[in-house]
């Protein structure tokens, strides 16, 4: 199994930034890839980026070139460095390890509003 937490969320004004963190325990070797999703309210979640365990990474277009994925050299952590956030980026971001299996957590609510 693959654990992973959430933390870093809360509430930020347009142009501001935030970098949500990723913390994973348990078989990370397995890991193929770990990525955040994100889901507005009414909304399905959507894909925002990864990094694979050859440290190859993905941004979304909607948030390239604002947002950026990053791990420490042990792949139990894993950031999510968010800038000039905008209104519609507000929802619940998760982290996700994917071994074959997907793993998520529980969430961290992000909330862009003035």
């Amino acid at each position: 199994q693959v654990q992973v937490v959430e933390s870093g969320g809360g509430l930020v004004q347009p142009g501001g930034s935030l970098r949500l963190t990723c913390q994973a325990s348990g078989r990370i070797f397995a890991v193929a890839t770990m990525g955040w999703y994100r889901q507005a309210p009414g909304k399905q979640r959507e894909r925002v980026a990864f990094i694979t365990s050859g440290g190859t990474t993905d941004v979304s277009d909607f948030v390239k070139g604002r947002f950026s994925i990053s791990r420490n050299n042990a792949r139990t952590t894993v950031w999510l460095q968010m800038n000039n956030l905008e209104p519609d980026d507000t929802g619940v971001y998760y982290c996700n390890a994917y071994d074959g299996r997907d793993w998520w957590g529980q969430g961290t609510q992000v909330t862009v509003s003035s």
